[in-house]
């Protein structure tokens, strides 16, 4: 297992779901947010298939949601001012 390329899947999934985060709060309509985040909702599923074959699909699966679970709090945290 290579730790540093475990490292820089978990950085890529967290590119993408903050881009996603912003995508929700920021000035993009209908269809065009919808796309944009699909295609990053995609590329995540592309890394955590990566990180399966080097931590496994469970673990891969338990740090996605997670980081997911963290993303989304962050971004219904930026709207209870």
């Amino acid at each position: 297992m290579c730790v540093s390329e475990i490292a820089q899947i978990r950085q890529q999934i967290e590119l993408e779901m903050d881009a996603m985060r912003y995508a929700l709060s920021g000035l993009a309509l209908g269809t065009a947010r919808h796309s944009f985040i699909q295609t990053k909702m995609e590329r995540i599923g592309a890394c955590q298939h990566s990180l399966a074959h080097h931590i496994g699909e469970d673990a891969a699966n338990q740090l996605v949601c997670s980081l997911y679970v963290r993303t989304m709090e962050e971004a219904s945290s930026q709207f209870d001012v």
